[in-house]
């Protein structure tokens, strides 16, 4: 399933994303032509489509670490009432 970024960054795929993932980890900062190669190791993207979603994620990375996005409020439904978690959960 695809998802879609409301900034503007178009649709990216789970795979594209996974894809992306890696190959920042590939690709550092120091590496010349470091956007072009991410984007083809993505496939389906242009250097500057990997570099906005890339851009994306840092501003969204800050933002949580700043805490200006709230956590989400899960429901409790496998914890016990003492409020411990049951073995699935700990997994």
């Amino acid at each position: 399933m695809a998802s879609t970024s409301s900034r503007g960054s178009g649709s990216w795929t789970a795979k594209q994303n996974k894809s992306f993932e890696k190959a920042l980890a590939v690709y550092d900062k120091e590496t010349p032509d470091r956007w072009h190669n991410i984007a083809k190791a993505v496939g389906g993207k242009t250097a500057e489509e990997v570099k906005r979603h890339y851009d994306i994620l840092v501003e969204d990375v800050k933002n949580i670490e700043d805490g200006q996005v709230p956590f989400p409020n899960y429901k409790n439904a496998g914890a016990s009432s003492q409020g411990e978690l049951t073995g699935e959960e700990q997994r």
